[in-house]
């Protein structure tokens, strides 16, 4: 009898395991099936025979600011399936709510602020509540104060990740300018339209020109832009629009933004006086998010509180430095778990005077690289050998490499700095040169035979090098 139960009982485990390991099975398929019509789409895009260095081709002004945009048709662009966009904020300039098709990632390259992201479903912890002891009882109950989700103070050198659908808006609250440089990843599996770049706004009346629409429109559409704001609540009736909000129509008129010419950063009557921890609180917090990071595996962050930024460029969190050469931070899927869904990551190099990086590829993603301070050298080769690249670039330039092209970075003498998007949430390279390169796993056999070369050439070859992939210079160098 005993014997017969056991075996039901485990009969019926075996049965359930085999469930849940068929719909794991059948989660993964599916996860692979839309990877892989993700690069259908784009893997052809990359037949490239030269690279160029990459300017921002439309600007786009408002009330307190101006975005740059890449143009997305260039075929390096076309290649890495992303879209890349430049914010420029004065101070108190706001930058409208809004969402991408896409998941995103921002860097801070110069100023401060504050930013929101409103995740859909999780409640409003930031609360101001204070109810009036002299409120008349039909007013009992009204909010006095505000509440709201999460606000965030960011600085220069923050990694900022917002995934798909997700709004969000950006407010400068520093006393100079805001500048962040964002990259939309439009072949990511998250996008299930096509690769355009969408941007839907709340409010405002953005210009077609942010989705990246052609100038020539029909005179009937101009004539409706013109009368009716172009944010989600424009497409909408107005008495949907009271009935929904429980609002009369003059103020659901208000929601269309009819006749607003300030663009998509506006510039806000007087300084935020939103509910968020004072900046010592902040930084106390920021301080216990890194001493949790060594022991943290992600699990302990829910939807709702998962941490969406990351600073890259502080000296302290350098991955690798070489006082002489320069230093690389990493951003990823270990230290930023919200990488591990939007699929990307994000390297911060500073290279001192005539500072090598190192001959590598990249094993598993597309870098694109903006240059944020100073200039340097780069070399690009394919796989035919043929080098597709080869010059100078600077501060506020963009440089796509592809998915293991070899590549080599020098700076000037007057040292170069960047942030490299990558399209994959745990990127690797492979150095070519170096304590940790690819030569010195090779047996010396192999490289003598290889090369034509002796034995005393190979040893050269592989141990002259001690330092890992920050180099520095042994050779006089020309002025770039």
């Amino acid at each position: 009898m005993a014997y017969s139960s056991l075996l039901s009982v485990s009969l019926c485990v075996l049965l359930l395991f085999s469930s849940c390991y068929a719909q794991i099975e059948q989660f993964t398929a599916r996860q692979h099936q839309q990877q892989r019509r993700g690069l259908e789409r784009f893997q052809s895009q990359c037949q490239l025979q030269n690279l160029n260095v990459l300017h921002p081709n439309r600007k786009i002004k408002s009330e307190a600011g101006t975005t740059e945009i890449w143009d997305q048709s260039q075929e390096e662009l076309q290649c890495a399936g992303v879209v890349v966009v430049r914010h420029k904020f004065e101070q108190r300039g706001l930058l409208l709510p809004s969402f991408n098709n896409a998941p995103q990632l921002m860097y801070i390259v110069q100023g401060r602020g504050i930013h929101g992201a409103a995740f859909p479903g999780c409640p409003e912890t930031f609360q101001s509540t204070q109810q009036s002891q002299h409120q008349r009882p039909a007013e009992r109950g009204q909010q006095s104060g505000d509440e709201h989700q999460k606000v965030r103070e960011f600085r220069e050198g923050d990694v900022i990740a917002l995934p798909a659908g997700v709004s969000h808006w950006i407010y400068n609250n520093g006393q100079s300018q805001l500048v962040l440089v964002s990259l939309v990843d439009q072949s990511n599996y998250a996008n299930q339209l096509d690769s355009n770049y969408r941007k839907f706004f709340l409010a405002g009346n953005p210009q077609e020109e942010v989705q990246g629409s052609q100038q020539d429109r029909e005179s009937e559409r101009e004539e409706r832009r013109e009368q009716r704001g172009n944010n989600i609540f424009s497409g909408l009736d107005e008495r949907t629009l009271a009935d929904a909000f429980n609002i009369d129509t003059q103020l659901a008129k208000k929601l269309q933004s009819q006749d607003d010419k300030r663009g998509i950063i506006v510039r806000a009557k007087e300084d935020f006086q939103v509910v968020r921890p004072g900046r010592q609180q902040e930084e106390e917090y920021e301080h216990e998010e890194r001493r949790r990071e060594s022991r943290d595996n992600g699990l302990e962050e829910t939807f709702c509180t998962m941490r969406l930024k990351h600073n890259i460029a502080d000296p302290k969190r350098a991955d690798i430095y070489n006082p002489r050469a320069g230093r690389i931070s990493t951003v990823n899927n270990y230290n930023l778990p919200i990488l591990n869904s939007l699929r990307l990551s994000a390297e911060h190099g500073t290279l001192y005077r005539n500072g090598i990086y190192a001959p590598h590829w990249n094993i598993n993603a597309h870098s694109i690289v903006y240059v944020t301070r100073g200039s340097g050298r780069c070399q690009i080769v394919d796989n035919n050998g043929n080098q597709v690249f080869n010059d100078r670039v600077q501060e506020g330039q963009l440089l796509v490499v592809p998915q293991n092209f070899a590549v080599v970075k020098q700076a000037s003498s007057e040292g170069f700095e960047w942030i490299a998007f990558k399209t994959n949430e745990n990127a690797k390279i492979s150095p070519l040169a170096g304590r940790t390169s690819v030569t010195r796993a090779i047996p010396e056999e192999v490289l003598m035979n290889s090369f034509r070369i002796s034995r005393e050439e190979a040893r050269k070859l592989k141990f002259n090098r001690q330092e890992t992939s920050l180099l520095q210079s042994t050779k006089s160098q020309q002025e770039y």
